[in-house]
């Protein structure tokens, strides 16, 4: 017979997801276009618009290069905010509030770029409204996806992850399609404009929700030692791990300028005569995530683990730093055919994009889970905040070689005429440098999961 010690320890499982998870997902999906539809033609545009408007050949090097910087400067601004969001969310007016608040100010940056089109200064300041509002509601939207979980359904945490990333690439990839030929037919103002009608969809669809999240009140300032110790000792291990992710990030989100900068000099044939426009090759990765994600999830993980090879985060994410440089590889070598004075097909930087995707798949919505399930509950919100400055370090270093390229320093050696292809093959030796020192390090590194506490 069980103990009363031994039956408290019981805990039925349940198959039923969370009333509230239909709401989460489909903010996510139509926030995501809204962000993903801006940013697919900005770096094109900041170029034609500001830069370039001429289309002056000899001012086109450093015309991109300040267009990258301005992108990455304005991503690493967007996650950066996050830790902001976070720390308000956990101390002060809790997850539904920030979310709910933050986003007015979201869909108040758009409107300024649907305005602003011909006025880089305003422009400008819709980018950092904008930034602010993706920044200050990142963290908390995953955070309060987890907090809808507890024991008797948190084996099904990983699916719903896995199907918030798919929401974020469905969002994605119908913007990426769209917004380029708004752009392209009826001008900035529109194509900025759509983008901003579907953040306002994003913010009603999450108050349609208000009564059924389970919302989790703000600690407020705690200086408990306890808890201090405990949250300093998982903040630790998810940095330790966070440290190797920077460089996946100032890669990846080369995949959202620096390649589409790229696919205007390629040969844009997709299918018989049809052509794709340049901004639309970037569409690949979230078709590829929409597609692939089921794949890794019910096929190729329970596969692993079938035949007992064991997939746990860190192999997952070592693995996918592997993918991430093998497809800076397949760009650095369109690279050499371009300064070689070819024209290759846009089906090989696709097949970039491919192995791209398949590489975030298995370092950034580990990454998500991984921020969640490595912190206690005080400061789930924080965590996952630390992830996202990942992402704005990455971006801003990128940012900070670009500036240097537009003004003939240091890294301007990697932008030769004839010879660009330096600048990716950079990224691929550093991330084989990465790769080797995440192998050793990882085999310190142990978990501890907090999921469904008191």
């Amino acid at each position: 017979m069980l103990s009363n010690s031994t039956k408290s320890e019981v805990v039925i499982k349940s198959d039923k997801y969370p009333a509230a998870i239909p709401f989460i997902i489909g903010n996510e999906a139509a926030e995501r276009f809204s962000f993903y539809g801006m940013r697919s033609i900005l770096s094109v545009f900041l170029v034609a618009q500001f830069f370039n408007p001429s289309g002056n050949a000899a001012l086109n090097a450093v015309a991109e290069a300040k267009s990258n910087e301005q992108v990455h400067l304005f991503v690493s601004l967007a996650y950066f905010t996050p830790m902001i969001g976070a720390l308000l969310a956990d101390w002060f007016f809790g997850k539904y509030k920030v979310i709910l608040y933050v986003s007015i100010i979201y869909c108040v940056g758009h409107l300024f770029l649907a305005m602003f089109d011909t006025d880089l200064t305003w422009f400008g300041y819709g980018l950092t409204l904008i930034a602010i509002g993706a920044g200050g509601i990142k963290s908390c939207v995953s955070a309060n996806m987890g907090d809808q979980f507890n024991k008797t359904n948190e084996h099904l945490m990983s699916k719903v992850f896995g199907w918030f990333y798919f929401a974020i690439n469905a969002g994605s990839v119908v913007s990426n399609f769209f917004i380029p030929i708004l752009y392209d037919k009826y001008g900035a103002s529109v194509a900025f404009g759509v983008p901003g009608i579907l953040m306002a969809l994003a913010t009603l669809i999450f108050w349609l929700g208000r009564k059924k999240y389970i919302i989790v009140p703000p600690s407020g300032i705690d200086f408990d030692a306890k808890k201090f110790k405990e949250g300093l000792a998982a903040a630790g291990k998810v940095l330790l791990v966070f440290a190797f992710v920077p460089l996946f990030w100032a890669m990846w989100d080369q995949s959202l300028a620096e390649w589409v900068l790229q696919a205007k000099k390629l040969d844009l044939t997709f299918v018989g005569d049809y052509k794709i426009l340049p901004s639309q090759v970037q569409l690949a990765n979230p078709v590829f995530l929409v597609s692939f994600l089921p794949v890794f999830t019910y096929l190729i993980y329970p596969f692993c683990d079938k035949i007992g090879l064991k997939l746990t985060p860190l192999r997952k994410i070592g693995t996918g730093l592997i993918l991430t440089g093998l497809s800076f590889v397949i760009i650095a070598q369109i690279q050499d055919t371009i300064d070689a004075g070819g024209n290759p097909s846009v089906w090989r930087q696709i097949f970039g994009y491919l192995v791209l995707s398949w590489g975030e798949i298995l370092v950034w919505v580990t990454c998500l889970e991984y921020s969640y399930t490595n912190s206690p509950k005080y400061m789930k919100s924080t965590m996952a905040a630390i992830g996202l400055l990942t992402v704005s370090l990455g971006n801003y270093l990128v940012a900070l070689m670009n500036e240097s390229i537009a003004k003939g320093g240091y890294f301007s050696y990697l932008r030769v005429s004839g010879h660009e292809s330096a600048y990716y093959w950079f990224f691929v030796k550093l991330m084989i440098a990465e790769v080797i020192i995440f192998m050793l390090v990882s085999r310190f590194i142990k978990e501890r999961r907090y999921v469904g506490e008191d």
